[in-house]
């Protein structure tokens, strides 16, 4: 039998129990996974034991998922009752806010209170978007000539894989999920091993909604079994990815090695905020705080380069100093929290390194650098300055709360700048100049840019990056297309040939 994940919350900001089965989903059924193995993955403690999915469990998650998508789901359901299903599952996320909210501070180390009115509503929001889309899945009539007729539909691939972050564990569930059964494929996907609880809990509530056994299956595992075999399954016809540039790479290279299947990335980035000289100081200073230290600045859009205008720099950097020493970091449970805990011990460690390479490349702390405080992995929000463009600090992503301050003259030298990585993900633009901030947008060479603001995301929006920051679109309308196949039919209706 599968293990059973109990905790009691007795917290400022959320007092309740939670009790649930934590093993494999597959086939509508919560199960061991086939080795009889579990994973007990701590956060400074062992927080529970879940179930170990292998290859194995992979062909049966597939085995259910395809028997699925041939009966109960894919063209054999209407659009308007995967919709339906998809807003039940909505409904009870609405009902189970704080507990999916405590679960994912508990699990991630972010604090309740932005889990809940963040990432819980945006995922709520996201699954509503999407099913908002099931009936509306729809192809096109070509002209022809009279004796012929050509439409295309857009038709469900059928099994997909799906194998989602730690620093964003619901939303991202939410992003694949939704759009994929909402176009009517089978899911078969892999949490993080580090993050698995809001997957797990997720499940409970799809079972309860009503969705059809072998619709949506979860098997948690390592990226080097469960994910190695979703990427590279001959009957798995469509993968999508969000992690680091250097796992995507392996991604896509096991879906070309096996049957080449079609492959979604969204990878990580190295994004530059711009702050002109014109800039709301006080606006761009927020903004500023909040893209790179948000989630303790374990964001992939993270704007962790921020490039200031020379007529304001020292301006800027005293207030952004003020404003990063006044971040509260603490209990992830505290009612005043901002920032937690980074989400393990390994992360924890790969942010001190690239600290350290810094220094040692000849970089200057201004704040920051150090663990704050003695127990649990919680690191000091970091202001380097005097750095260079090939310092790994500048040109890697780092994943924590660390931030280079760069100055710059004027736009074209910031555009040049800006533009000088292999990445492409997101950027930021201060200004009040809208011909400015227009025109600098246009320049940058990345899938999203803000202006006079920063990190902001709706689901009718696509996400997504140039360079190495990924391939192909999640979120908005953009996304259906990464889950229909598009068949074009020609009827003869009188063309006679002698």
């Amino acid at each position: 039998m599968p293990s059973v994940f109990t905790h009691e919350f007795n917290t400022p900001v959320y007092k309740g129990k939670v009790s649930f089965d934590t093993g494999l989903f597959i086939n509508g059924q919560f199960v061991d996974g086939s080795d009889g193995t579990t994973i007990e993955y701590p956060d400074g403690k062992v927080i529970t034991s879940i179930s170990e999915g292998t290859s194995k469990d992979v062909d049966l998650a597939v085995d259910a998922a395809e028997k699925a998508f041939e009966t109960t789901w894919g063209l054999n359901c209407p659009g308007n009752k995967r919709g339906l299903l998809l807003n039940k599952l909505a409904a009870l996320m609405v009902e189970h806010t704080d507990e999916l909210a405590a679960l994912e501070a508990l699990d991630n180390g972010k604090t309740f209170n932005i889990a809940r009115h963040g990432d819980v509503s945006a995922a709520i929001d996201c699954i509503r978007y999407f099913a908002g889309w099931a009936d509306k899945i729809s192809g096109r009539v070509m002209e022809t000539t009279e004796e012929r007729f050509t439409y295309t539909r857009h038709e469900p691939i059928g099994v997909v894989g799906q194998i989602i972050p730690w620093n964003f564990p619901l939303i991202m569930f939410a992003w694949k999920i939704a759009p994929a059964l909402a176009t009517g494929n089978t899911v078969v996907l892999k949490p993080s091993e580090f993050t698995p609880l809001t997957a797990i809990r997720m499940c409970h509530l799809a079972q309860e909604a009503g969705f059809p056994p072998g619709v949506l299956n979860v098997v948690t595992g390592y990226g080097s079994t469960v994910g190695s075999a979703i990427s590279s399954h001959m009957r798995i016809h469509k993968v999508a990815f969000t992690g680091s540039t250097v796992v995507g790479r392996k991604i896509m290279e096991a879906a070309a090695k096996s049957n080449l299947k079609n492959v979604t990335l969204e990878l990580g980035g190295k994004s530059p905020n711009i702050i002109f000289d014109d800039a709301d100081l006080e606006q761009a200073v927020h903004w500023a705080m909040l893209g790179v230290f948000f989630n303790q600045g374990q964001c992939c859009i993270a704007g962790s380069r921020i490039f200031v205008q020379e007529g304001i720099y020292d301006e800027f950097l005293k207030r952004f100093t003020e404003k990063s020493r006044s971040i509260k970091i603490g209990d992830p449970f505290a009612p005043d929290t901002f920032q937690g805990p980074q989400v393990s011990k390994i992360q924890y460690e790969r942010i001190m390194d690239y600290i350290e390479s810094g220094k040692k490349e000849g970089a200057r702390i201004h704040i920051g650098g150090e663990r704050h405080g003695s127990e649990g992995y919680f690191i000091q929000p970091t202001i380097f300055l005097d750095t260079r463009p090939d310092m790994r600090i500048v040109k890697e992503e780092i994943f924590g709360p660390v931030s280079v301050l760069i100055k710059f003259k004027d736009e074209d030298d910031v555009v040049r700048q800006a533009n000088d990585t292999v990445y492409g993900l997101a950027a930021g633009v201060f200004t009040k100049d809208v011909n400015r901030a227009i025109s600098t947008a246009h320049k940058l060479k990345a899938g999203t840019v803000w202006v006079n603001c920063y990190g902001m995301a709706n689901p009718n929006t696509p996400f997504g990056g140039y360079k190495q920051s990924g391939i192909g679109r999640e979120m908005g309308e953009y996304a259906l297309a990464n889950y229909t196949e598009v068949k074009a039919v020609n009827v003869n209706l009188g063309l006679k040939v002698m």
